[in-house]
């Protein structure tokens, strides 16, 4: 269950209107790594969260936190649009000035949301689940997690350098500390996994039925042996079960494919471009 507290959970009040900003900042509500997206994410992992009452509960809270952000976000953008000057098209033409404010301005939130926030990003891509990643295994979550808060504090930190703002920036603070405490959160929360299980997942999928011969083996795709040099080339693996190894010149470990020519009524590859060795059985099909 939940309910509403009126109170905003941090002050979001700018200095002044400013509707080209106020489009900039709907990528941290919106967009791919936004407040809508984390918010959606954690919750949807805590509802399908089973048998562990800690992670649930970390999840749960964290993702009603991020509706709070959520709320914060749009009360900024409502008030950076508020008082806005409305020119006129016409009058635009006569003052490159003004014409240059409009072209940054999101037409959208004067035609279709009456000076409010939308669920969008900052060119206008309407926010999707898609965006979320709720698989019902904790460690993979938690390292989605971790990425999203990176993410999106990457994003807030470049917005606060584009205003001067003070109530902006004073908004944005919070917010970066806030995923500040998340990033690190969600990483106690992998350690602790990892100490528990192992840190390839799934860890119960049996490891004899996978190819181990290969399983710690970093194949040399590109000129020059750089890669040699990581960690991820040599001593034991990060999990503890094997020992890395580095192949300079991967070779093939699989045949030639030989499709079968496609029926005729799929209008493929003509008659006369196909090799006699195409007309035979595909050694690869049984």
């Amino acid at each position: 269950m939940f309910y509403h507290v009126k109170e905003l959970q941090y002050h979001a009040k700018p200095e002044r209107p400013d509707p080209i900003y106020a489009k900039k900042l709907q990528e941290i509500l919106g967009g791919q790594f936004g407040e809508i997206s984390v918010a959606m994410q954690y919750l949807f992992q805590g509802w399908n969260t089973r048998g562990d009452g800690k992670y649930r509960d970390l999840l749960m809270d964290t993702g009603a936190e991020e509706m709070a952000h959520i709320e914060m976000l749009a009360t900024m953008i409502a008030r950076l649009l508020d008082g806005a000057l409305d020119v006129e098209f016409e009058d635009a033409a006569k003052n490159p000035v003004v014409a240059a404010i409009l072209s940054g301005e999101n037409p959208q939130h004067k035609i279709v949301s009456g000076l409010g926030a939308m669920p969008s990003d900052s060119v206008g891509n309407r926010w999707t689940a898609d965006y979320i990643i709720a698989s019902g295994n904790l460690l993979a979550d938690f390292r989605a997690n971790l990425n999203a808060e990176s993410q999106g504090r990457l994003q807030v930190a470049r917005l606060y350098e584009m205003t001067n703002d003070r109530g902006v920036k004073d908004m944005l603070s919070w917010l970066l500390a806030r995923d500040t405490m998340h990033q690190n959160q969600w990483y106690a929360a992998i350690r602790e996994l990892e100490e528990k299980e192992n840190i390839v997942v799934p860890s119960t999928f049996p490891r004899e039925l996978e190819k181990q011969e290969v399983a710690y083996t970093l194949f040399n795709y590109s000129k020059g042996h750089e890669s040699a040099e990581g960690r991820w080339a040599h001593g034991p693996s990060m999990d503890g079960c094997g020992v890395f190894n580095y192949v300079d010149k991967p070779v093939a470990y699989g045949e030639v494919p030989h499709l079968k020519p496609a029926p005729p009524y799929i209008f493929d590859t003509p008659p006369w471009a196909m090799r006699k060795s195409d007309d035979l059985p595909d050694p690869d099909m049984k």
